[in-house]
């Protein structure tokens, strides 16, 4: 299994590429929104049935502590993990049907800008969820 974005980052930083490392690496990567941890251990055991979830845990805990994932709470009481090397955004989520919309980054720097200016403040936000009630749930 080749490393990607976060196995190239572990390994420059002189972390070891073990197979289990690099198919939980793969999960988060592979992941078209964010994945949790019980996602991430039912693809890879798939494939590796001896992982262990622990195993995970430890491997998405090192690549944050890193800055290579963030680690967000979308409201459901599960911790989702997203890659950074996929980029900044945030989320609105709604409170009553559980959908979640990605928000442009961009549409926030004016309140980041305004925080700077008036708090000498700089803010460095890489996840941010707004909770409320999507345009159909609002009817």
């Amino acid at each position: 299994m080749k490393a990607r974005w976060i196995g190239h980052k572990l390994s420059d930083l002189g972390y070891r590429l073990t197979p289990q490392r690099l198919m939980i690496l793969k999960a988060v990567e592979d992941a078209n929104s964010h994945i949790s941890a019980e996602e991430i251990y039912a693809q890879v055991r798939t494939y590796y049935p001896q992982m262990n979830i622990s195993t995970v845990y430890r491997t998405l805990e090192l690549v944050k502590e890193l800055g290579l994932v963030t680690e967000t709470d979308m409201g459901d009481g599960r911790v989702r993990y997203h890659c950074m090397g996929k980029g900044h955004h945030h989320h609105l989520v709604c409170e009553k049907c559980g959908s979640i919309i990605d928000m442009e980054e961009t549409i926030l720097d004016p309140l980041w800008s305004e925080i700077e200016r008036k708090y000498n403040f700089k803010v460095d936000m890489k996840h941010l969820v707004f909770f409320g009630l999507c345009a159909g749930c609002r009817t």
